[in-house]
């Protein structure tokens, strides 16, 4: 029985003496102290890169006033932004798979894998890539501007390479992959027409009304600089709901047409109330 416990032993001592154990620690403590380098590297590389082009495109506002050209350098500020993280991350990540010695290189050019990573999404990848490019070069839209992408309308917040981001009227964050945008109103490039309309009963004198309205219009025009334009009083309108309306058009800049739609509303309602003209319970501002 000693004999046998001795030979065990024995073999346990060989069978240790195969993993170089001194020089597998070796080993694990040199990788480590490398990622924790390129780790360290990682952060000081963005937050100086970061610094970087946030003072560029700070100076470049200084330099290029504008409300068109601020929208510009804002799309390309959050551009360059997304590109640099992008390409820091990947070297980060390729910088790690080295270390721990995985044949990386070897891995991107093997046509398997290629093909794999292509079914497991990178096409959608390079969909977004390629509309987001375009979506740039042909200037569809950008940051601040206000804009509506299938049902979602809201602001332009940034504008990337993968995703484009429009905050709601609510607040909400969106994130609009490229690939899936197919139709783009943009509400901030021309001038934009507020629609007011007034709901009108059957026996609702409708020329005595739109006089009021024009004389509404007569006062109140001249103390909104956002109107462009006399109001053009399109008169009696079916919804189609069924529904009557007085239906007044006035042009205004972009971004002001809620505004003035809801002001004017309020105006043309006060009026024909304080002339006693008959009218529903409703009535309906768009823009």
């Amino acid at each position: 029985m000693v004999n046998q416990k001795l030979g065990s032993t024995i073999n346990w001592h060989k069978y240790f003496q195969y993993f170089e154990l001194d020089k597998i620690l070796a080993n694990l403590t040199q990788s480590i102290i490398w990622i924790i380098f390129f780790s360290i590297l990682f952060i000081v590389i963005r937050k100086i890169g970061r610094g970087l082009i946030n003072h560029f495109f700070k100076r470049y506002r200084s330099k290029y006033a504008g409300n068109f050209v601020e929208k510009r350098i804002s799309t390309f500020h959050s551009l360059s932004l997304n590109v640099f993280m992008y390409s820091l991350w990947f070297f980060w990540i390729y910088s790690i798979l080295s270390v721990i010695g995985i044949p990386v290189g070897t891995l991107v050019a093997s046509a398997g894998i290629f093909s794999l990573a292509i079914g497991l999404g990178a096409q959608g990848f390079v969909s977004d890539l390629v509309s987001g490019f375009f979506i740039i070069l042909e200037k569809q839209v950008e940051v601040g501007e206000y804009v509506q992408i299938g049902t979602i309308k809201g602001t332009v917040a940034a504008v990337g390479l993968r995703t484009t981001q429009i905050v709601s009227d609510d607040g909400t964050l969106n994130f609009i992959p490229n690939r899936s945008i197919t139709t783009i109103s943009n509400m901030s490039r021309n001038n934009m027409v507020a629609m007011i309309q007034i709901a009108i009963l059957p026996e609702t004198p409708i020329q005595q009304a739109l006089e009021i309205i024009a004389q509404v219009n007569n006062k109140k025009i001249s103390e909104y600089d956002e109107i462009i334009g006399a109001p053009n009083i399109l008169g009696t309108v079916t919804l189609p709901t069924g529904k009557l309306v007085l239906q007044v058009n006035i042009t205004t800049k972009n971004g002001t047409q809620g505004k003035i739609s809801h002001d004017f509303l309020g105006f043309y309602l006060e009026a024909l109330q304080q002339n006693n003209i008959s009218l529903p319970n409703q009535s309906y501002p768009e823009h």
